[in-house]
């Protein structure tokens, strides 16, 4: 497998390897007027996932097969979302790992996040892969961590200095929500939500793990590992 030091290095790579390919030329994006129309988003109808060595070591890549327009929806739901994964090989597997929309009709500094989360099994060409998914969403304020499991092979010794080899779990988190930019509200009307009581002046920001906490375990090769996982999140310009 080829090594790059970043992705930049891997897509210019990629492009030398396609000459001839026609710079396509995008039609329907003038005006105001977005190319599925007003009431349409256009999202990935699935994703390639393929997994690239960098100097810093082994990154997953989505790749966009295709897109198709969907019809905008008023209210938080899951809706599906297909992968693919070891593409064209043995193993290749189809997961719908889910996806959380409802983008029209949300209220000031309110987004549609993912609340509830399972795991799908893969095979691997060496061992079993979890992947986590996206089973339920919710409208939430502001910036908050939700869980994000992670899942390491972990060596232990038992009491009799035998070696075990354990699946293990870290729930490493992630920052979702939002941060509104110029007014925020401090305050909302306890009859609706979608009305702000108070306002108070800031800049844009961006929600931003505060707090981390680390896990440090040997891995299958026989090396001391570490993960930091988030603990805390804030809204940070």
């Amino acid at each position: 497998m080829q090594g790059y030091s970043s992705l930049l290095e891997l897509l210019r790579d990629k492009k030398m390897q396609t000459p001839g390919v026609p710079s396509f030329e995008l039609t329907g994006f003038g005006g105001n007027l977005p190319a599925c129309g007003a009431s349409m988003t256009c999202e990935p109808t699935g994703l390639r996932v393929d997994k690239v060595m960098l100097m810093n070591g082994l990154r997953e890549v989505e790749i966009i097969e295709d897109c198709h327009c969907e019809a905008k929806v008023t209210r938080c739901v899951r809706a599906p979302s297909l992968r693919t994964y070891f593409f064209e090989t043995p193993y290749e597997t189809v997961i719908d790992v889910g996806k959380c929309v409802g983008s029209k009709g949300e209220p000031e500094g309110f987004s549609c996040v993912p609340t509830k989360f399972d795991s799908a099994l893969v095979d691997t060409p060496n061992k079993v892969e979890l992947i986590q998914t996206v089973t339920g969403c919710d409208m939430k304020e502001g910036c908050y961590r939700i869980p994000y499991v992670e899942y390491h092979y972990e060596i232990t010794y038992n009491e009799d200095g035998l070696k075990e080899e354990n699946l293990k779990e870290i729930d490493v988190g992630r920052c979702l929500g939002s941060c509104t930019s110029g007014n925020r509200c401090l305050l909302r009307s306890a009859s609706d939500s979608a009305e702000c009581l108070l306002w108070a002046e800031g800049r844009g920001s961006a929600c931003v793990p505060q707090g981390y906490e680390s896990h440090t375990f040997l891995n299958q090769h026989g090396q001391i590992r570490t993960v930091l996982a988030i603990t805390s999140c804030l809204c940070q310009s």
